[in-house]
């Protein structure tokens, strides 16, 4: 009995023993890895940019679609995309043996006119004379005046017909209205053109606009002559503009109010149908604090947005945000973060939850 008392205590002592090296291994190890160093901003708000923001399209200030009133098929086009063209230059025809067969009739009723013309006109001077030697009588006078009016009315009518006919050669034959570039092909050659279809676009580039769609609880704040901004995103360029027309109607729009904004002449290597913002200045005091960031800065996830703040003890903190309107290289947060708030606008490693910084 006396023995199993002394095994009994051995073995406690030994599974304390135990227990505490375990305890002793079990301590927490200091974290060594190396912070990562960030670049970190203040948040702040202000009313600095107070302005409204629309999106549009930039197109060439002067374009047209060139179009014809006839049918009939292409025969011929002169000209490709891209080609520069001089106002007046042929760049399409279309099949006219009609117009020319027309043509010729009213060329041969000229000529037949001009014939009747002649004749009459002799007769006329000739009694005229007679009249006033008395050899004439007055009816045979009036006569030969009424036939002369006659011939002379059916030859400006014949005339006439062949400028009508020419106006429809000119359709036939599409040129140039201005100086420009084909910008755009709508048909080939062998296809049926018809009245109105159209044919090829022409632009004049030099001079560029943009057509912006304002709602209509922003268009009472924009008014015609304002000098704007104008982002244009393929180029990553901003660009000056002055707004020139603001429509008072949205009733063909679907609630939204066309702001047409001529660009200032720039050294910028802009395209038609290139994507822009414009930032339309309006009174500071109808605009609330707005809390912008810069778009480095944000992370994406899916359709999650947010971005990496700096935590109490040094680490990176993943805060997921509500964006708004992107202005250039910077976004507005709508909720999220709050005034004095640091966040890291870009790191030199990989960022998570709890990673050790360094601030730059």
């Amino acid at each position: 009995m006396k023995n199993r008392k002394y095994i009994l205590a051995a073995t406690i002592g030994a599974t304390l023993f135990l227990a505490s090296c375990g305890s002793e291994d079990k301590k927490p190890m200091a974290d060594n890895s190396p912070a990562v160093a960030v670049e970190v901003q203040t948040v702040a708000e202000g009313n600095d940019n107070a302005f409204l923001t629309a999106s549009g399209k930039v197109e060439a200030a002067k374009s047209a679609n060139i179009s014809t009133r006839m049918m009939g098929y292409v025969d011929k086009i002169y000209v490709k995309v891209g080609d520069k063209v001089r106002k007046g230059q042929l760049l399409l025809s279309v099949n006219n043996a009609d117009v020319s067969a027309k043509l010729a009739q009213v060329n041969a009723g000229i000529a037949e006119a001009e014939a009747a013309f002649a004749n009459a006109e002799k007769d006329y001077n000739r009694f005229t004379a007679l009249f006033n030697e008395n050899s004439a009588s007055q009816k045979e006078l009036d006569d030969i005046t009424a036939n002369y009016n006659m011939a002379k009315a059916r030859l400006e009518s014949a005339k006439q017909m062949k400028n009508e006919v020419n106006a429809q050669m000119g359709y036939a034959n599409m040129r140039a209205p201005f100086n420009g570039v084909v910008t755009n092909k709508f048909i080939s050659a062998g296809d049926m053109a018809n009245p109105g279809m159209p044919l090829l676009e022409v632009e004049s580039p030099g001079q560029y606009q943009v057509l912006a769609m304002v709602p209509e609880s922003e268009i009472m704040q924009i008014k015609p002559n304002t000098e704007v901004s104008v982002q244009i995103k393929a180029l990553d360029r901003q660009v000056k503009g002055t707004v020139t027309e603001v429509s008072t109607s949205s009733k063909n729009t679907g609630g939204q109010y066309l702001v047409k904004v001529v660009l200032n002449k720039t050294d910028a290597p802009i395209l038609s149908g290139m994507y822009a913002t414009v930032q339309f200045p309006v009174a500071p005091q109808t605009q609330s604090a707005a809390v912008m960031i810069p778009v480095e800065a944000v992370v994406h996830n899916g359709q999650l947005t947010g971005v990496y703040t700096v935590s109490q003890n040094n680490t990176a903190l993943l805060r997921w945000l509500r964006l708004g309107r992107t202005i250039g290289d910077k976004v507005e947060v709508l909720s999220g973060l709050s005034a004095d708030e640091q966040y890291i606008v870009s790191a030199e490693g990989k960022l998570f939850n709890g990673v050790k910084i360094s601030k730059q």
